[in-house]
């Protein structure tokens, strides 16, 4: 599938049926127990997460989750989150933290919800909370964008040791619609938008975004989930292994440094 366009792993990436977090869990984790609420407001069906086996090593597993038909939609706000799921999840990491479990965070989203309401409570200090506690902790954190990471509602859960991509996720700080509209006061050019922006896997990559590309089954992730399954299996498996040479303070210091570096050019030798 390598020479798909960006426009086209954009659409692949939006697909309703590709999996999400909730299969995710499902397929990869055992014994999931799933923790609601953020102890301040109310319970954001937008986040899913809470503690798993994985491999029978205990782990807080969570990420963004939309639905599949327009009531599911509804219902999970279409995936974006607002400060209650924000804080919600930065509870469970903090808990991973305390008892020494490696978080897992599954990217998919079009962004936080922009809604006036979660503005008046929160949002951007949840946000901006969730970046600094993720920055400092000293646990594994391994983050896998799964099909749209869009704006600080990606990144606020994913400050990660090591993070992965999807073949046809796409990764960006806003989307392509959005981008057009600023830049050429005109959503329709999103799909050139999709090539200037440089969102996907093999971009990231060669950018040192992200640390590595799961590939999807032909025709994208949704055409045979199980084969997906397999493979993210063994690659979060190593992803952990790799890890394991790293102590508390170094996997903070390791996470530090990999996101300072980002954008950072290198001037030419005289």
């Amino acid at each position: 599938m390598s020479d798909l366009t960006a426009a086209q792993r954009v659409a692949l990436a939006r697909h309703a049926g590709r999996p999400g977090t909730a299969d995710f869990i499902s397929a990869l984790f055992t014994d999931f127990f799933e923790q609601k609420g953020d102890r301040q407001c109310r319970e954001d069906p937008s986040i899913l997460g809470g503690v798993a086996l994985f491999h029978g090593r205990p782990v807080t597993v969570l990420g963004h989750r939309k639905g599949r038909n327009l009531e599911e939609n509804l219902k999970y706000n279409f995936g974006m989150p607002g400060p209650e799921g924000y804080r919600k999840a930065l509870r469970m990491m903090t808990q991973a933290e305390k008892f020494g479990r490696p978080v897992i965070t599954f990217i998919d989203t079009p962004g936080a919800y922009p809604g006036l309401e979660a503005e008046a409570r929160g949002q951007g200090e949840a946000i901006a909370r969730n970046l600094a506690a993720m920055s400092a902790l000293t646990v594994p954190v391994l983050c896998v964008v799964t099909g749209e990471g869009s704006s600080g509602g990606a990144l606020a859960i994913g400050v990660g040791n090591t993070v992965l991509m999807l073949e046809n996720a796409i990764y960006s700080v806003l989307s392509p619609e959005g981008f057009a509209s600023i830049l050429w006061k005109d959503s329709a050019k999103a799909e050139e938008a999709s090539e200037v922006m440089k969102l996907t896997a093999a971009d990231l990559l060669v950018e040192g975004v992200i640390d590595g590309i799961i590939p999807e089954p032909e025709g994208g992730a949704h055409a045979d989930p199980e084969a997906l399954y397999r493979v993210l299996d063994r690659a979060l498996l190593r992803a952990l292994d790799g890890l394991k040479r790293l102590n508390g303070a170094a996997l903070a210091e390791q996470r530090y440094k990999k996101f300072r570096a980002m954008g950072v050019t290198r001037r030419e030798k005289p």
